[in-house]
């Protein structure tokens, strides 16, 4: 039995008013595979000492994570164990005491609102989500089939409503789709859908002032909207681990290639994290590992990814050897004032072996190996105290101290036992100089909390003697996005407390250079510097919203990078100028239909979205628009015909017209296929087989036919086919309809052999006052027949085959097959086939074949006549006529069977129209 723990803290109020620590820790027990016990402990005095806290949140309660609200710190919320129950306890008073709420749901996750303290999003594990408009003690269900992690409350600012909540939900039939709506209210018909059509799936993104869908396959991750521009990594085709890094103006529009194949990793819980590091404090200083022929290599740039270039390495080694190498290889962990990496080696690339941790004190210029094993550095008076601990399995005693920026290190110690370190909570603050060390003595003692304060160490506050000046720059270089800046910095031997850390000194604007700016959308740098137009841009075409009387900004193919402070110099040459639109013939006109799809419902709206001056419909009906641009709910039009439909938009002016043109299927549901064939037919000769459907105009149809074990299908547009067998027996035919995304199909047996005989049977007159004249009551009396037949003569069912036959009066046809019973046995002769027969003509003309159809009821069966098969004379006989007559009456009888079945519904009937482009008449038999 191991102990594991999540350590949380909240700093409640200003440290000078209050020192409050919650720390939640948690049983977990391998051999059952859960969690069997939780504390909860509080320190009012900055983790000096700590109170349990399970009495007053229950004995027995097992609690799962712990939140404290962003806006209100005052303000706790503790989940308790889903597995053991659903409930939530809520603290006012720094979690000094609690309330227990019963919750409906299981919770999953939770997002507070960046402003409101009390409001809050409940995301279940069912993926419903919830709202609270009183932290937690009340909530609603807003939707559900919510996406995980795709909800986000609306970002503040003028003009936007605060209760609004974007999230990604998955419709009825599993596409994804994003809705705004509010948090109270989030009915059908308050919810709004910002983006008409369908997203992909788990791709709804909200950071800043942005909102981001993806609506094609793809892999995206936005980084950073920081100054309304955005960074996003996207994976290409041709990539597994790796993405490439855009970078967009300041309306998140157009992008351009900031730097290729960036190194990706999988996280814990399967998310992907980009090797793309942020340095805190100094605006456009990014750090990134690429790969380059299957080696990674770790770059910088100083200019938001205008220049990219590589790490260099430290002059020595730990020990002082000189190193040879010329670059060092790291894998970043956090950036503060300093930049250090939890993970790097000195080498080619970066590689598992030898792994060394190296700090950087004037902005990643130069690098210095501090440890040559693994170990979690904190920052401790702002940054002006480094604290380093050994990970390592063993249990240990000591850290190592830095007042030097990491040139030296003290070893200190913070127990007097060895403690098997878990942890180190390092407490936020500006002048902040205690940590916590948490562990254990063994795998079986408990918690153990070690506060260190530092406090003693300093003997006063630093005075502005202590400090010097330093300039950032990049390997000499001083402008750095456009401006000198200078900070003062702590002198390495003096040792005092820094407190509140000034920051720049002073900054001041550079001189605008080539530098300073990146290629415009559109452009690539080449080898001689400058930005030229790629292959695949036209410099000379003009923005899309350019009309006669505007003015659009002709680029000059440079933009200057994002939060660039240069002046003067280049800047007016670089820039891009304000110049008039010229007229211009209308071009790139599209259409679509609201959800994308090319089918659509007969009688249903269909709502087409499109830039246009005309609307043709295809069907006679054509509509003049001004200034579509603006409506946002689209045309909408009803089609009363089904068919193949051509929509056509027009759109001109004094300087030409363009038009756009899209093919619209409309269908009507089909409801029910019945195939019709004979029910025997000769060997080697023609038979016809058509698919009957119900309604019979349903649209554009596709038939699959599938003869018997052939794995191989005949596909055609036409409901009927014609066919030959040449194996004898029992034979099946299946055709399969599809009609949009609906697929229907049935299948028939038919007999085939060279000679049979048919023989027409009538009925007794008092079965037509019973007759429905519907299939099934015809399958049924056929078996009926059929087994009297069978009891009156003795003759095997396998000779034998009844098909009663549509219409009134009731007859039937009843074939005498050539039935093989073993394979050494011959087939019958036709002699044979002949003795059979008149057996079956004696008994029915005796009287001997009949059944009851019901108590007191008694059907006879009789004779007609009796007809032979041609064996090998093509020339037409009684039989072939019969066939045919039988395949005629099938369809009438098909016809009856549907109006009967289907007269007990009443069914809406559309009203036809002329036809334009293949269209058919309306739903109707």
């Amino acid at each position: 039995m191991l102990v594991t723990g999540d350590i949380w803290r909240s700093l409640v109020q200003p440290l000078a008013q209050n020192r409050v620590i919650l720390i939640l820790t948690k049983l977990y027990d391998y051999n059952l595979g859960s969690i069997t016990e939780s504390s909860l402990w509080r320190s009012t005095d900055y983790g000096t000492t700590y109170e349990k806290l399970n009495d007053k949140v229950g004995l027995k309660t097992i609690l799962s994570y712990l939140y404290v609200c962003p806006t209100n710190k005052r303000k706790i919320m503790l989940l308790t164990d889903p597995e053991v129950e659903s409930s939530l306890l809520i603290s006012s008073d720094e979690g000094a005491t609690y309330q227990k709420y019963r919750l409906n749901f299981y919770i999953h996750s939770l997002l507070f609102h960046p402003k409101q303290e009390d409001w809050i999003l409940a995301y279940s594990q069912d993926q419903k989500l919830f709202s609270s408009v009183e932290f937690g003690r009340r909530w609603l269900l807003l939707h559900e089939g919510v996406a995980p992690n795709r909800f986000y409350w609306s970002m503040m600012g003028s003009g936007r409503e605060p209760d609004l909540v974007h999230l990604e939900a998955k419709t009825v039939d599993g596409h994804a789709q994003y809705i705004t709506c509010k948090m109270q209210n989030c009915s059908e018909a308050t919810r709004s859908k910002p983006f008409p059509g369908y997203i992909d799936h788990n791709s709804l993104i909200v950071q800043d002032d942005y909102v981001f869908v993806q609506v094609f396959p793809g892999d995206m991750h936005v980084i950073s909207t920081d100054e309304s521009q955005v960074f996003a990594a996207v994976q290409e085709w041709n990539q597994n681990d790796t993405y490439n890094l855009y970078i967009s103006d300041t309306r998140g529009v157009y992008f351009t290639l900031a730097l290729e194949n960036v190194k990706s990793s999988q996280g814990l819980e399967g998310n992907v994290m980009i090797d793309l590091y942020e340095v805190a404090g100094i605006k456009g200083m990014f750090l990134a590992n690429k790969k380059i022929d299957n080696q990674v290599k770790t770059f910088i740039t100083y200019n938001k990814g205008r220049d990219w270039s590589l790490l260099q390495a430290p002059d020595t080694d730990l020990r002082g050897n000189p190193v040879h190498c010329l670059l060092v290889i790291l894998y970043l962990q956090k950036e503060n004032k300093y930049v250090y990496s939890r993970f790097g080696n000195i080498g080619t690339e970066l590689s598992d072996d030898d792994i060394s941790m190296f700090v950087s004190a004037d902005a990643g210029n130069t690098w210095r190996q501090i440890f040559e094993e693994e170990h979690s550095v904190l920052y401790l008076d702002q940054g002006g105290v480094l604290v380093a601990i050994k990970h390592t399995s063993l249990p240990i005693r000591h850290l190592w101290l830095s007042f030097d920026e990491g040139k030296s290190w003290s070893k200190y110690s913070f127990t007097s036992l060895p403690l098997f370190v878990d942890g180190v909570l390092g407490e936020p603050g500006e002048e902040t100089l205690i940590m916590t060390v948490f562990g254990h003595f063994s795998h079986r003692s408990e918690w153990q909390l070690v506060k260190i304060d530092y406090k003693s160490i300093f003997d006063r506050r630093c005075a502005e003697e202590d400090y010097r000046p330093w300039q950032l720059h990049s390997q000499g270089e001083a402008c750095i996005m456009g401006a000198k800046r200078i900070y003062r910095k702590r002198k390495s031997e003096k040792k005092c407390m820094q407190g509140k850390y000034a920051g720049a000194m002073t900054s001041e604007p550079c001189v605008c250079t080539e530098a300073d700016f990146d290629c415009d959308y559109g452009y690539e740098r080449h080898s001689n510097g400058q930005c030229l137009p790629a292959f695949w841009y036209n410099p000379s075409s003009l923005s899309k919203d350019c009309s006669i009387g505007q003015s659009y900004l002709n680029s000059t193919g440079y933009r200057k990078v994002v939060s660039n402070n240069c002046t003067d110099g280049v800047r007016e040459q670089y820039t891009a100028k304000p110049q008039q639109c010229p007229g211009k013939a209308p071009q790139g006109l599209r259409i679509i239909t609201t959800d994308g799809k090319l089918t659509a419902e007969q009688g249903h709206n269909v709502t087409f979205l499109v830039q246009l001056e005309e609307v043709d419909f295809g069907d006679g009906i054509a509509v003049s628009y001004a200034n579509l641009s603006s409506t946002e709910d689209g045309i909408k039009h009803i089609y009363q015909n089904v068919g193949i439909f051509r929509v056509t938009v027009l759109v001109e002016n004094s300087l030409g017209s363009d038009n756009a043109v899209l093919y619209l299927h409309v269908t009507c549901p089909l409801e029910h296929v019945h195939l019709s064939l004979p029910f025997v037919t000769t060997k080697n000769k023609e038979v016809n087989a058509t698919a009957v459907l119900w309604p019979s105009q349903v649209g554009t149809l596709t038939y699959v036919w599938w003869f018997g074990n052939n794995t191989e299908p005949l596909i055609t547009l036409e409901g009927s086919i014609t066919f030959t067998f040449s194996v004898e027996g029992m034979n099946t035919i299946t055709v399969q309809v599809s009609a949009g995304n609906i697929i229907l199909q049935d299948t028939k047996t038919i007999a085939v052999y060279e000679q049979f005989q048919s023989l027409r049977l009538s009925f007794s007159p008092n079965l037509d006052d019973y007759n429905p004249d519907i299939p099934e009551w015809r399958r049924d009396i056929s078996r009926v027949v059929k087994r009297a037949l069978v009891e009156a003569t003795g003759i095997s069912s396998k000779h034998i085959l009844v098909a009663v036959l549509p219409g009134l009066p009731t007859s039937a046809e009843l074939f005498i097959l050539p039935y093989q019973d073993a394979p050494a046995e011959n087939k019958r002769k036709t002699e044979d086939l002949e003795q059979i027969s008149e057996i079956l003509v004696q008994k029915l003309k005796q009287n001997f074949v009949h059944f009851d159809l019901k108590p007191g009821v008694r059907i006879l069966v009789h004779a007609a006549h009796l007809t032979a098969a041609p064996l090998v004379d093509p020339t037409p006989s009684h039989s072939g006529s019969a066939m045919l007559m039988l395949l005629s009456v099938v369809f009438v009888g098909l016809a009856v069977f549907v109006i009967y079945k289907f007269k007990r519904y009443d069914l809406p009937w559309a009203i036809s129209f002329s036809p334009l482009l293949f269209p058919s008449p309306s739903c109707s038999v």
